[in-house]
């Protein structure tokens, strides 16, 4: 029934990781280097809840530190790195055993982990302790990050197991019809949101409830050849049953086996991934430039200094002499690497740690296909902003600050600047706190008439501690912008941080204006609806101020980057299915599992989980919809045959010892003498208000001689009988019981045992068809019936209330009234009646039933998520940022991102210019609009007139129309009395008479002479500011 609370608080991230990710728990992980990096890699692996993280530093944290190394605080400084973070990640999970390991990293040592990751280790080191992993069967990663760039390598060994290759939920699709002939084709029936099958050539395949070719049923898995969206080949089938009706084709991914070289020969040979061919020979020659700064280091015993050119041409010379780059080598990429090699960013660091973690978790929970062998990133494009390339070695020379190896890369006036920024974080989420904690790293708004205000109305809940990196336990129930900004402060002092428990909407433009929008630099975005995001977007638009929006799902990720008015504005996402369905197809006719979740009356979370962008699921529909019996009537796929049965106390002797404890209200379970309503399971498919079809519409019924109605998408249903020993039933029933006591405010029964004896005992009455049902085959009657399934649950709780009356009697101050529950997807009672209740439905059908986690993120529309691809996407945001700070007005600077950390895939892409359109014989772009100071000479505000006549005087424009929003100002074609009315009122009045409150600034729209069609909805905006 109900998950763990390891399930509890890890549920998001097996819904990426799937049932590998139990593995966790017994594994063990060595992260040597405790620097930026090495302290993303630690914090991933810890919040995953793996089972030990060793760490590994034999030197002392300094205070450039404190600029990349978010576990370190200032009282850390001289301490050895890898002790210092101990107690900050144990902390961070208390489930995980966080050791640290100063010494050398001997054989015996390496021995007892299986995976090894090497962080800041020399290449003589990583070639010795790779070339023992690779014989010991140990998984070994290296990841790395120097300046703007970052390397990551996996060995795997020469026979690693993969258990699940691929992505997301395995495909699956109802059978319409299967042809006898070699090959056999499988029709398929169109899915709601998809139109068609989700197989793809070469799928394995197995069948399960098709009848008439029953062969299909017990055969191995077969290969499909796709032939169009709906049809699929699949070998000979000439030789089987007829196909009749029904079945269910699905996908099945078997284990795969990959060999891995070890990076002595794969340094030589190197196997890269790249997100297209063209970005090969740029990852080639990052290859090189890693060796020749290896080479460098050894020679040199140092890192090349920030902007000294000596020293950039030395690596450049070793990387030549090295021969091992495959292709010519790109010069100016090996001397832009080489100049900033020096520096240590968060950002970069956040991203290589990320996915470095990201390859962990693949060796350990064998889930997903490890990286194939090395990675290269690299943002050096932030080299050419303007200033930037300007910088010398002496503006780039340690200061002895915090942030030196920041100033390495972007000196010592960026970092002042960087200070002096104003920004609004709109989310305390996952990527909220990812994004806050490099804010902090990184010195945003830590100088004089800097601030960072960060936004969310939601509370931190336990749910949030597998990947939200700023919380602890002890924070559960507290505001996460409140948690978030202390968080920050502690990490940084120096930070002006101020937490906002608002949503950015509508409701708070008094607090956020247009005054407020414009005085930022900057806003950073991790909202999880896009009603939220559409809404900060015109915000935006309407103040030309920068905008990066993030989001993720499971292990994608992307960031979109807005600068007016540099590119195209982000516009509407496209919309994924709201996971509806018809209501027919609920009611009557379901055929998947999602379905039976989303059958009519069931609860249904909102479509957003946490953050400000809406509430959660926790702001649901009750469990009940209007109080707790009633809803669970309408709820319950077993049926309530008859009317509510008057309800008496149950004398103790009606319990079963244990049962209760002296003194406490009855158990809600039923006794001989008293049936508790709720266990009338199973006779039907349907409760009271949902029939059941097949009493209407028999398996026999055709829809037309010879034409079978129960065929195609319509599968019949079946009885089913209860049995207090079926596990199924006895999980509903105790659900429904315990939600049932809730209501009541009586303690719950958790005596499997007890319920089973007294289930035993009760006699169901023999199912009874109802009389008169129709079934609606179309939507349109279907949706026609809604208002009467309201009318008849006002009738139940109206009825709810009168029975009470009539229990409580005189005793109104002995019992408890009930209470509506409220449906909660982190409640485990409440999934545990979803559950049991969808997966009975599903027998009735033929439908397999889904587990418990697989049933909470169906009814709780969850979305999957995890700490690296968090991350990541955060640093990815980041390094956006840098280039706002710079006020870059190049467009071929700055880039949208794509992630997908499944495939080990990052691309990164210029951002589209903006569109642009012709109006009034000129061209203009998405960004441009009219500004017009709305006040006369007089020092009063203008009139309709004055408008008109400046956009004559200044465009030649005759406007036969104005308006701000709905509102008519003029409109020439009213007659003239009433022309000269509107003329002569001034911009407020027109508002003010229509119930609009006053602003600063109004955004008017108008309509001229001459206009042709294509021009209505291209014109730029008028905006007209009011004294």
């Amino acid at each position: 029934m109900a998950g763990s609370g390891e399930e509890g608080l890890y549920s998001r991230q097996l819904y990426v990781l799937g049932g590998g990710a139990r593995r966790l728990a017994g594994a063990a992980v060595l992260v040597s280097g405790l620097r930026g990096t090495g302290a993303q890699v630690a914090a991933a692996l810890v919040l995953a809840g793996t089972g030990r993280v060793v760490l590994h530093d034999r030197d002392a944290a300094c205070t450039a530190d404190r600029a990349h190394q978010f576990l370190l605080e200032d009282s850390d400084v001289g301490r050895n790195r890898a002790e210092a973070s101990q107690r900050a990640l144990t902390e961070l999970n208390p489930r995980v055993a966080v050791a640290a390991h100063i010494g050398e990293l001997s054989e015996d040592f390496l021995a007892s982990f299986q995976v090894v990751v090497l962080t800041e280790s020399s290449l003589e080191e990583q070639l010795r302790i790779g070339d023992f992993c690779h014989a010991q069967g140990i998984c070994f990663i290296v990841a790395d990050a120097k300046g703007l760039a970052g390397q990551l390598f996996c060995d795997f060994g020469e026979r690693f197991v993969v258990d699940d290759p691929a992505e997301g939920d395995l495909v699956c699709a109802a059978v319409q019809h299967i042809s006898q002939g070699n090959p056999g084709v499988v029709t398929c029936m169109g899915a709601e949101d998809s139109h068609g099958h989700l197989f793809c050539d070469g799928d394995l395949v197995t069948f399960s409830g098709v009848e008439g070719m029953m062969e299909l049923n017990s055969r191995e898995p077969v290969p499909v050849r796709v032939l169009d969206a709906f049809r699929l080949e699949i070998g000979d089938t000439s030789s089987f049953s007829p196909y009749s009706r029904g079945g269910l084709v699905s996908q099945l991914r078997l284990p795969q086996v990959h060999s891995y070289e070890p990076l002595r020969r794969a340094l030589a040979e190197p196997k890269i991934r790249v997100a297209s061919h063209e970005e090969l020979p740029r990852s080639h020659s990052l290859h090189a430039a890693f060796q020749a700064l290896h080479a460098f280091r050894g020679e040199q015993g140092r890192l090349p200094r920030p902007r000294a050119l000596a020293d950039a041409e030395r690596v450049l010379e070793l990387a030549r002499s090295l021969g091992a780059q495959q292709g010519p080598l790109d010069e100016d990429i090996v001397r832009a690497f080489a100049s900033v090699s020096a520096g240590n960013l968060c950002p970069v660091a956040a991203i290589v740690g990320a996915l470095a973690a990201q390859e962990v978790l693949k060796a350990i929970t064998r889930k997903f296909l490890p990286l194939d062998q090395w990675l290269y990133f690299d943002a050096l494009e932030c080299l050419a902003l303007e200033g930037a390339t300007r910088l010398t070695e002496e503006d780039c020379a340690p200061t002895g600050s915090r942030y030196d190896g920041q100033i390495a890369v972007f000196g010592a006036t960026f970092q002042e600047q960087l200070g002096r920024q104003n920004y609004l974080v709109v989310g305390a989420g996952a990527i909220g706190c990812e994004l806050l904690k490099n804010f902090a790293m990184m010195g945003l708004a830590a100088g004089p008439g800097g601030d960072l205000t960060v936004t969310d109305m939601d509370t931190v809940a336990l749910s949030n501690l597998h990947r939200q990196l700023l919380y602890r336990s002890a924070d559960i129930s507290k505001p996460k912008s409140v948690v978030a900004a202390a968080a920050v402060w502690r990490m940084n002092p120096s930070v002006r941080v101020t937490a906002h428990q608002n949503q950015v909407g509508p409701a708070s433009e008094p607090l956020y204006g247009d005054d407020f929008f414009r005085r930022l630099d900057g806003v950073v975005s991790a909202l999880d609806t896009l009603e939220a995001r559409a809404y900060l977007e015109s915000r935006c638009r309407r103040c030309l101020t920068p905008l990066l929006d993030s989001g993720t799902e499971g292990l994608r990720g992307n960031v979109l980057a807005m600068v007016p008015p540099l590119t195209k504005p982000l516009g509407p996402a496209g919309a994924p299915g709201d996971g509806t369905f018809p209501l027919c197809t609920l009611r009557y006719f379901p055929r998947t599992i999602q379905h039976t979740l989303q059958r009519p009356g069931f609860p249904r979370a909102a479509a957003g989980g946490e953050g400000p962008g809406g509430p959660g699921a926790s702001a649901g529909q009750p469990v009940g919809a209007a109080t707790g019996l009633a809803g669970l009537r309408a709820l319950g796929p077993p049926a309530l045959a008859e009317p509510l049965p008057r309800c008496h106390r149950p004398a103790a002797a009606h319990l079963p010892p244990g049962a209760r404890e002296p003194g406490t209200p009855p158990c809600p379970l039923p006794s001989a003498s008293h049936p508790f309503p709720l266990c009338r399971l199973p006779h039907h498919s349907h409760g009271d208000g949902v029939p059941r079809p097949d009493s209407a519409l028999p398996l026999c019924q055709e829809t037309s001689p010879g034409v079978p109605f129960w065929a195609g998408d319509r599968s019949c249903p079946h009885p089913l009988t209860f049995n207090p020993d079926n596990d199924a039933h006895l999980e509903y029933i105790l659900a429904a019981a315990h939600l049932f006591a809730q209501a009541h405010k009586v303690p719950p029964c958790s005596d499997r045992a007890a319920a089973q004896t007294i289930l035993r005992s009760v006699v169901l009455p023999p199912f009874a068809p109802q009389e008169g049902l129709q079934i609606s085959l179309a939507e349109e009657q279907e949706e026609a019936q809604v208002p009467a399934d309201c009318r008849r649950l006002a009738e139940l709780t109206q009825d709810l209330v009168q029975r009470r009356e009539e229990l409580v009697g005189g005793e109104e101050a002995q019992v408890p009234p009930m209470e509506p529950i409220h449906f909660e997807k982190d409640n485990n009672i409440h999934v545990d009646f979803i559950t049991a209740a969808s997966n009975l439905r599903a027998e009735n059908y033929g439908i397999p039933p889904a587990d418990w986690l697989t049933s909470k993120r169906i009814a709780g529309r969850i979305v999957p998520a995890i700490i690296t691809t968090t991350a990541a996407v955060a640093g990815l945001a980041c390094l956006e940022v840098y280039k706002l700070v710079w006020g870059c007005q190049d467009l071929s600077c700055y880039r949208n991102s794509n992630l997908c950390l499944s495939d080990c895939l990052l691309l990164r892409v210029q951002p589209l210019p903006p569109p642009t359109y012709r109006y009034g014989g000129r061209e203009w772009s998405c960004w441009d609009r009219l500004e017009m100071r709305a006040v006369g000479a007089d020092g009063q505000e203008m009139t309709v007139q004055d408008v008109l006549d400046w956009l004559q005087r200044t465009h030649g424009w005759t406007v036969t129309m104005l308006l701000r929003g709905h509102t008519l100002l003029y409109d020439r074609e009213e007659d003239e009395e009433t022309r000269a009315r509107q003329r002569v009122q001034r911009l407020s009045e027109n508002l003010e008479a229509a119930g609009e409150p006053r602003q600063r600034e109004l955004e008017l729209l108008y309509v001229c002479e001459g206009e042709d069609a294509e021009a209505e909805d291209n014109r730029p905006p008028l905006l007209c500011s009011l004294p």
